[in-house]
C-alpha cells in the first residue's frame, strides 16, 4: 500500500477512540503524513517528544533496543489514557534544549495518530487500533536526511539508523505491522 491510499482509507477512520501508530525508518514520511491527517480530525502524538531526558540516559538503558524512548512516561501520559478514552495532557521533551518545553492536550475520545520511531515498541502495541510501518530505500533515506539536516547526517548514519535497525530487528516491527512504502 502507498501513503496516498492509506490517507484515503484513514480519512474514514477518524472516529472517536481510534489510535493509529506509524513507526518506521527515519525520513520515511511518518511526521509529514501524520500532520496531513490532522485535516481529517486526527490529533498527532510525536514519539520524538518522549526521548529520554539526560538523567535517564544510562549505558545500560541505551543498550536496549528502543531504550532511548521514555516508555514509562509514554505509557502513563499517553497510551493508557488514550486506551481508557480519557483526555491526554503530556509534556513535550525537546532534544534541542534537552528539557521539557511545553504540553500537548488531546481531548477525550479524539482520533489520534502516534508517529515516530519506537512507537510500536511491544510495550505499547496493545493500546493501538491499527499499526503501520513506513519503509524507505537506503538511498532515498540518505538523500532526504542530507537535505533535511546535513550537519547531522553522520550522526544518523553511524548512531541513529543503526539504533533503529536494532530495534526493528529485535521486535520484528515491520513484520508485525502493515508495511507502507
Amino acid at each position: 500500500m502507498k501513503q496516498a491510499e492509506l490517507a484515503q482509507y484513514l480519512a474514514g477512520q477518524a472516529v472517536s477512540g481510534t489510535v493509529i501508530a506509524i513507526d518506521g525508518r527515519c525520513a520515511s514520511g511518518k511526521t509529514t503524513f501524520a500532520l496531513r491527517m490532522e485535516a481529517f480530525g486526527f490529533y498527532t502524538v510525536h514519539a520524538d517528544h518522549f526521548f529520554l531526558p539526560p538523567d535517564l540516559r544510562t549505558p545500560e538503558r541505551l543498550a536496549l533496543p528502543g531504550g532511548n524512548i521514555h516508555s514509562e512516561r509514554f505509557l502513563t501520559e499517553v497510551a493508557m489514557p488514550l486506551a481508557q478514552g480519557l483526555e491526554v495532557n503530556y509534556r513535550v521533551f525537546s532534544c534541542k534544549s534537552m528539557d521539557y518545553t511545553g504540553t500537548v492536550h488531546i481531548p477525550a475520545g479524539a482520533p489520534v495518530i502516534v508517529e515516530g520511531a519506537y512507537c510500536l515498541h511491544p510495550d505499547f502495541g496493545r493500546y493501538y487500533t491499527q499499526s503501520y510501518f513506513f519503509d524507505i530505500s537506503p538511498s532515498l533515506q540518505h538523500s532526504r536526511l542530507a537535505e533535511r539536516c546535513p550537519e547531522k547526517l553522520q550522526d544518523f548514519l553511524t548512531r541513529w539508523i543503526p539504533a533503529e535497525e536494532r530495534y526493528f530487528a529485535a521486535f520484528r516491527i515491520a513484520e508485525n505491522a502493515a508495511v507502507i512504502r
